[in-house]
């Protein structure tokens, strides 16, 4: 079977990987695909993802969040993937391209973008059950499934970037890692020996092995041909179950080759400035398995994007060219800073270093300084932060001394450089080549005021994401100099965000609204009764503080009670017909047979609606307001605590049963998900708070999407923060690994006050976590290194909450005064509101909406919708 259209002249682009995807997109840019036919025969059987991310699998990213195909972008432009369907021959003479399927079409341009393969050493045993090459979605899920089932103890053959990470996840497997790099060193390509010294010693004491300057000779297998050991270089044996081969990779040029177009001596197709083959006009190559017109074959991707836009404006007609592109590099290996960039290694005739090395922080910085000051390259392990900056002002003289660069803050004369110095056209984006002055424009001219808008402008920050901390300085450093004010007041009331409010209420003690108003929000505030954004917000600052400022945690108190939210006025949800949710705590999950029938016997003599939460406890429906003190009467005689479902508090810690029940288990996770519930009930926050524990790395209480969560491993737990499911979903990132209980606590204790106490207004982790400047680095640096000193007087916070906790139901039950607030009406207190009502539904009931509308008719004279 022939696939053609005739007169529509056809593109078929043969793989669909990254740079293939960011190829479709530049001829999508170009109109291109509004008057050509666009095929893709993609090999893998799903299409292009992020290849780059993919060690993120095993942190809990699924394949499908790794996707970087948008179908409705493929089905708006009309292009036809097929995928699962790789091209087998092309004959260039009748212009075809035949796939696996049989189908066979025909092109009037050609684009190959098929990658590489990894290259396996030859090896005797190379073959052998339990050895894996680690370079798709499927190599993982293979990698994954054979180590929980029949490993122990891992090896990765090579310890370049993807070996580091191949190392990282199998350790993040539960088994035993080790690394054999045949260099003197790791990552020889991107760092020197002082680099490779550093990134050892880190690496190291993170448990992980590695065996340097030796090379693999054997795979060792048992009479069933499965993997037990290796046989190395310098006569010794290492006994693994599982080896992973990440020794490099080739260009994938075996077509190119069999239908007669040049390749190049050590592989890849020969190519032009313009991304043609120098064979056919007719055929291109992009990618790792291209040879550029400079002999290089590029593995990175940003070259690959950049060959992708060159091809599509080629074939546009438009004038492009790639002559050759820059090499640097910003990694995060196993948690460790690396980066790389210019003449790393110094190569430059009569160039010199300036080095700064800290063995025992793990921190090595090294540039390369041309004789006249030019800076030409460098190196940066353990702390990467000035790698954008750095990485610009690359073949210019900084304004400031080299040794000020690397030094770090407060040694000697360390200084920060920030990109106001770097010039308009120095490149802040290198995998699409953005440079500062397209960034200032976005801002300037087309009106751009956040980095999500200017991403979406430039496409700056929307690659591999080294550049986006850079991105938001230039982004206010550029509206700042426009003059526009940007205003960071919690609202109109106060001129100060929530995080100063939070430290002038904790420094001074206030501990009223009305005070704090009076004395420190903006002249025509001050004396007046604020507003809905501003009461909620400090009424949760006074709450989360209360013991240590000397007040009632109970935020139904005096004038707490006139700042809180709907949901808090009367302790319970409010839903859309006027009633209310109860919603008991239910610690880790767990729950008596005694506590079940409670609660079945409550929701049936109240006629409640009754359902399963996702964070493993009971709700009930359809409670008057007038019902709750009568329910929670019942509940806290039973032993129940408010479940705070209605509050910007802690609501449920999720478990699996763990170890105690599980066969794969390997901590007790619901224990350990009671203590922590136990510890942080009540406790009032920017946003609500939600956390899990999951008994092993196989993660059922799906504890990475929550604000933090706890996975069990043989050596204790490993700690997340920063997750958040819904809407805007985000995986939560590696706080600390394998920790004691007691140590898991205490940073749990700091990581919770420090957010509460640096959070802005209704942040949830996840966001916070991304905005704060340094991120999930300075998170650490201060909870778990105490960076800042604060660490006693966080911990000594959450012990002021532990120890003053009470419960708010059992507290408004046992109080005639606070129990006069839960009536529909103040003056028929009797009388419940007639607007509740219900139908039956599924043997349960639903809320009555119709009733909602009754007497409600429109206006006269205005438009009938």
């Amino acid at each position: 079977m022939t696939a053609t259209l005739g007169a529509i002249p056809t593109i078929v682009l043969v793989g669909h990987g990254m740079v293939g995807q960011r190829f479709l997109e530049a001829l999508a840019e170009r109109g291109l695909t509004a008057t050509h036919r666009v095929v893709v025969l993609c090999e893998e059987p799903r299409p292009a993802y992020d290849r780059v991310a993919l060690t993120s699998y095993f942190s809990g990213r699924t394949p499908e969040e790794l996707s970087m195909t948008d179908m409705e972008f493929i089905e708006t432009h009309g292009i036809e993937l097929y995928v699962g369907d790789p091209a087998e021959t092309i004959d260039r003479a009748a212009k075809t391209v035949t796939a696996k399927s049989g189908q066979v079409f025909e092109y009037d341009t050609l684009v190959l973008a098929t990658g590489s393969y990894p290259f396996v050493p030859p090896v005797p045993g190379k073959d052998a059950e339990g050895c894996f090459v680690y370079r798709t979605i499927e190599d993982l899920l293979a990698i994954e499934a054979y180590a929980k089932a029949k490993a122990q103890v891992g090896a990765v053959v090579g310890g370049g970037l993807l070996g580091l990470e191949a190392a990282g996840a199998l350790k993040g497997l539960g088994l035993t890692s080790h690394i054999v790099e045949f260099a003197p060193r790791l990552m020889p390509v991107q760092v020197d020996e002082g680099g490779g010294a550093a990134l050892l010693r880190t690496i190291e004491d993170m448990g992980l092995t590695v065996h340097t300057g030796v090379g693999t000779q054997e795979i060792v297998v048992d009479e069933a041909g499965a993997v037990t050991g290796m046989k190395l270089s310098d006569g010794s044996e290492l006994a693994t179950d599982l080896v992973v081969f990440s020794a490099g990779v080739r260009p994938r040029d075996q077509l190119a080759r069999e239908c007669g177009l040049t390749v190049g001596e050590r592989g890849g197709i020969t190519v032009d400035e313009q991304c043609r083959t120098v064979a056919d006009p007719h055929v291109f190559a992009i990618g790792e398995c291209a040879q550029a017109a400079d002999g290089r074959v590029y593995g990175l991707v940003a070259p690959g994007y950049e060959q992708a836009e060159t091809a599509a404006a080629t074939i546009a007609a438009d004038e492009a060219s790639f002559t050759g592109a820059d090499l640097s590099t910003k990694l995060k290996l196993l948690g460790v800073d690396v980066a790389s960039f210019g003449d790393a290694h110094g190569t430059t005739e009569d160039c010199l270093d300036v080095v700064y090395s800290d063995s025992r922080a793990g921190l090595y910085k090294k540039l390369v300084i041309g004789r006249d000051g030019t800076l030409l390259g460098g190196i940066l392990v353990g702390d990467a932060d000035a790698y954008g900056t750095l990485r610009a002002l690359t073949g210019s003289v900084p304004p400031i001394s080299p040794e000020s660069l690397v030094l770090p803050a407060g040694a000697g004369s360390g200084a920060q450089l920030g990109p106001s110095a770097l010039p308009d056209e120095a490149i802040i984006c290198s995998c699409h080549n953005v440079s500062k002055g397209t960034i200032r424009g976005a801002v300037s001219d087309h009106r751009c005021t956040t980095v999500p808008e200017v991403k979406k402008c430039t496409k700056a920050g929307t690659g591999c994401g080294s550049c986006v901390k850079v991105l938001g300085q230039l982004v206010t450093a550029e509206l700042e100099a426009s003059g526009v004010e940007v205003d960071k007041g919690l609202c109109g009331c106060f001129s100060q965000t929530r995080e100063e409010l939070y430290e002038i209420v904790l420094a001074l003690r206030i501990n009223t609204y009305q005070n704090l108003l009076d004395r420190y929000g903006r002249e025509d505030a001050r004396g007046g009764d604020g507003c809905e954004i501003c009461k909620p917000a400090v009424g949760s600052i006074i709450a989360s503080l209360a013991p240590t400022i000397g007040v009632s945690g109970y935020v139904l108190d005096g004038e707490q009670a006139a700042l809180q939210d709907s949901n808090d006025h009367f302790l319970a949800n409010l839903q859309k017909n006027g009633s209310y949710s109860v919603v008991p705590r239910i610690p880790g999950g767990e729950i008596t047979p005694e506590g079940l029938i409670v609660i079945g016997e409550i929701a049936r003599d109240f006629g409640l609606y009754t359902k399963i939460t996702g964070g493993q406890r009971i709700d009930m429906f359809g409670a008057r307001v007038e019902q709750l003190p009568l329910i929670w009467t019942r509940l806290v005689d039973a032993g129940f605590e408010s479940g705070h479902a209605y509050g910007k508090a802690l609501r449920t810690v999720k478990s699996c049963v763990g170890q105690t029940w599980c066969r794969y288990g390997v901590q007790d996770s619901v224990r350990m998900a009671i203590d922590l519930e136990l510890r942080y009930r009540g406790l009032r926050s920017p946003h609500k708070l939600k956390s899990a524990v999951s008994g092993c790395a196989r993660e059922c209480a799906e504890a990475q999407s929550k604000d933090f969560g706890v996975i069990a491993t043989s050596n204790g737990w490993n700690l997340y923060v920063g997750g958040n499911g819904g809407a805007t979903p985000r995986h939560a990132d590696l706080l600390a690994q394998d920790l004691s209980d007691a140590e898991l606590v205490r940073l749990i204790d700091r990581f919770l006050m420090f957010y509460i106490r640096t959070a802005d207004r209704l942040e949830r982790t996840s966001t916070w976590l991304e905005r704060i400047p340094g991120g999930l680095d300075h998170v650490r640096d201060v909870v778990v290194e105490d960076s800042l000193g604060i660490c006693e007087e966080l911990e000594s916070l959450m012990a002021d909450h532990v120890a003053h906790y009470a419960d708010e139901w059992a507290t408004t039950i046992n109080d005639p005064e606070k129990l006069a607030r839960f009536v529909s009406f103040v003056n028929a207190p009797d009388t419940p509101d007639p607007v509740v009502g219900f139908v039956p539904e599924r043997d349960q009931i639903k809320p009555d909406l119709p009733l909602l509308t009754i007497g409600h008719r429109p206006l006269e004279g205005s438009a009938q919708r």
